[in-house]
């Protein structure tokens, strides 16, 4: 088995991004499956054409793309992605649409194909925080993996793909208000590595509840 993860190199000011930093920690085998690790370019469209040509060098059978979620205070796990781009901040590339399809004939949103309650619940069991988010933003996180699951749905239909937010790294917050939250790179590298566990093991996802009231 094969798993390609991804991660964004640095936006938005900051000199690193502890999505590829700590994807870069992660084992190159983690219960058996050949982990794949590619940075992606902080760009709508283009970081997606990026891992459309890991998936055609690589031929995974899971991708797992990670990105930053500032102010978040765990890694969280999402769990749908909508088809409009909404961006506050512009791109690495200077792009800053908004009220924009990012499909024109697209569903209006995708869920993950990832089996995310497993992964939450592996990360968790062993004493590291994580959930679940029902939003992946408007920016390039959210373009990602609607363009990856999109991907999956109209080429790659035996792929399961998703998306992963992690926290500011510590140094990321030291110039930022006091009580921003972050979380090493050590700790957020063993997340993704029980999230990819779960993934491996858990074709199917478990049941469980884990929506949200707001």
């Amino acid at each position: 088995m094969k798993v390609l993860v991804t991660g964004f190199d640095p936006f938005g000011g900051d000199k690193v991004n502890p999505a590829y930093e700590a994807v870069k920690k992660m084992p190159d085998e983690i219960s058996g499956a050949e982990i794949i690790k590619v940075e992606v370019p902080t760009v709508f469209e283009k970081s997606s054409q990026v891992v459309k040509e890991a998936i055609q060098q690589h031929q995974p059978d899971v991708v797992i793309c990670v990105g930053q979620a500032g102010g978040r205070s765990a890694v969280s796990f999402e769990r749908v992605a909508i088809n409009l781009a909404e961006a506050r901040i512009p791109d690495n590339e200077g792009n800053q649409p908004f009220d924009t399809a990012l499909e024109e004939n697209g569903p209006a949103a995708y869920f993950t194909s990832l089996p995310i309650k497993a992964m939450t619940k592996n990360v968790q069991d062993h004493g590291l925080p994580a959930y679940i988010s029902y939003t992946a933003g408007t920016f390039v996180c959210n373009d990602i993996m609607y363009r990856l699951l999109h991907l999956i749905e109209t080429q790659f239909p035996a792929i399961r793909g998703g998306f992963i937010h992690v926290p500011f790294s510590p140094d990321q917050v030291i110039d930022r208000p006091v009580g921003t939250p972050s979380m090493s790179l050590e700790d957020i590298a063993s997340s993704l590595t029980y999230a990819v566990e779960a993934a491996v093991e858990n074709k199917e996802d478990i049941s469980g509840n884990a929506g949200t009231t707001h």
